[in-house]
């Protein structure tokens, strides 16, 4: 048991701690709000996208949406466009708006939310249009014939102008980061046009984003402008290095460590899926699932997680509730499965996590980092190969086994097998670890064995 100990005191030192200290920063608790308030509007634009794609899996639909929904798809398809065609606004905006309320209500600095979202949103409009430097002069982009059409400098895809799209949630995040910290600058050097108490609230607040307005302006177009005559532009330049990042995720090996660092936190009572997923990976995810959407082939992308990995809760637990509930011997597992079986069905498993325990279990601890991270690998590998299809669409998390994955791929009847195949094969591997712990709590309930924690 020290040895055990002496690890959990590794973990907490070397991964809790770095990793805990990261999730606070503001800016990352920025980001996971913005992740957070974008995923309704993601899931309701998904479902108009799945309506599009529902006939090439059932094909004798064909027929029926031809005459029906596809006459009437331009007006509807228009909510998907609202949604993950501009979902580079949606982070941009919130992530300004709630880093300036955090920046504002820690530091005690008479900052408006709605000026930093606004701010925000101005500073990334500034990336948007490409801009090209030619004989010492720089103009707009004008491309009408090779590849996407350019207007303007406005690159247009069917769903939109593309810089706005999921590839430009992480030039967003940045602007709005920026955005918010010369808002925050001219506040604490008092580089700001006071109006008289008299003036209407709405008044003094556009004057108090005025110098802060222009100093965004001149920033943003002064980087902009050096970066464009070197043959490149912020949006450009940005996605290098979280284009390295995407395609480690898109990796085997980056998604088994994505999955080890998630329960490798939760061991240790930490919430590894809000610090890693929705902390770091959403905006990857979602522009993953827009990828997919217009035809790549990436298995990280959308409700992944829930739908084929994690089934039941992390760990993927769904089996294991389903036995304690029903076949364990020990009362204390069997009052505890009963009272977690309707939370698993919907993915939360909370009252296991914290009640057999998991957390700080030397026992159950090897079944809980190998389920998810066998069922990640059989679900990853069976979409690089096109046994199944890719997630296209946004589910909620807690959609039941089989129905997730059903529905966010667009209708794949092999993404719902696959789900019940990893929730069997998850429970496979779960099976003798509980076995051996319910054994031992039934000689510790009938004082026979020394306690197990």
């Amino acid at each position: 048991m020290a040895s055990e100990n002496k690890l959990f005191g590794l973990m907490e030192k070397y991964l809790m701690g770095p990793l805990s200290t990261i999730s606070s920063w503001r800016f990352v608790r920025a980001i996971m709000a913005a992740g957070m308030a974008s995923i309704p509007f993601v899931i309701v634009g998904s479902m108009f996208l799945v309506l599009n794609v529902l006939p090439q899996t059932f094909t004798f639909l064909e027929g029926f949406f031809n005459n029906t929904f596809f006459r009437i798809s331009d007006l509807y398809m228009l909510a998907n466009s609202a949604t993950m065609g501009i979902l580079a606004l949606y982070f941009g905006l919130v992530v300004g708006y709630e880093y300036t309320k955090i920046n504002a209500e820690e530091e005690g600095l008479n900052l408006n939310p709605i000026n930093g979202a606004l701010l925000s949103m101005f500073a990334l409009f500034m990336t948007i249009p490409q801009l090209g430097f030619v004989n010492g002069q720089i103009t707009l982009v004008e491309q009408m014939d090779n590849g996407a059409p350019i207007i303007n400098g406005w690159e247009m895809t069917w769903s939109g102008v593309s810089r706005l799209g999921s590839t430009g949630i992480f030039s967003a995040i940045i602007m709005a980061v920026i955005a918010v910290q010369l808002y925050r600058l001219c506040v604490k050097r008092n580089w700001i046009i006071k109006m008289p108490e008299a003036v209407p609230e709405g008044v003094s607040r556009s004057f108090t984003a005025l110098v802060p307005a222009f100093l965004v302006a001149i920033v943003v177009l002064f980087i902009n402008g050096i970066l464009i005559t070197l043959g490149t532009d912020i949006f450009q330049v940005i996605a290098v290095p979280f284009g390295f990042v995407v395609n480690i995720t898109d990796t085997w090996f980056g998604v088994l460590v994505i999955y080890f660092l998630i329960h490798a936190l939760w061991i240790v009572g930490i919430h590894g899926f809000n610090v890693i997923w929705v902390g770091f990976l959403t905006p990857i995810i979602l522009s993953n699932m827009q990828a997919n959407a217009e035809g790549a082939n990436i298995p990280l992308a959308g409700e992944f997680n829930n739908a084929f990995v994690i089934i039941g809760g992390s760990g993927a637990t769904l089996g294991l509730v389903i036995f304690i509930a029903f076949l364990a011997k020990s009362q204390q597992l069997k009052v505890l499965g009963k009272a977690s079986i309707v939370p698993g069905v919907f993915n939360i498993n909370e009252p296991l996590i914290f009640g057999l325990p998991i957390v700080y279990n030397p026992f159950l601890a090897i079944p809980f980092f190998l389920a998810p991270m066998v069922t990640a690998s059989l679900a990853y590998w069976a979409i690089r190969l096109q046994i199944m299809e890719p997630v296209i669409a946004q589910m909620p998390w807690p959609s039941p086994i089989g129905i997730g994955a059903f529905i966010s791929t667009g209708g794949s009847l092999m993404a719902a097998f696959m789900a019940f195949f990893s929730a069997i094969i998850a429970f496979i591997i779960w099976f003798p670890f509980i076995k051996m712990y319910d054994k031992k709590l039934v000689k510790q309930e009938k004082g026979e064995g020394e306690a197990i924690l």
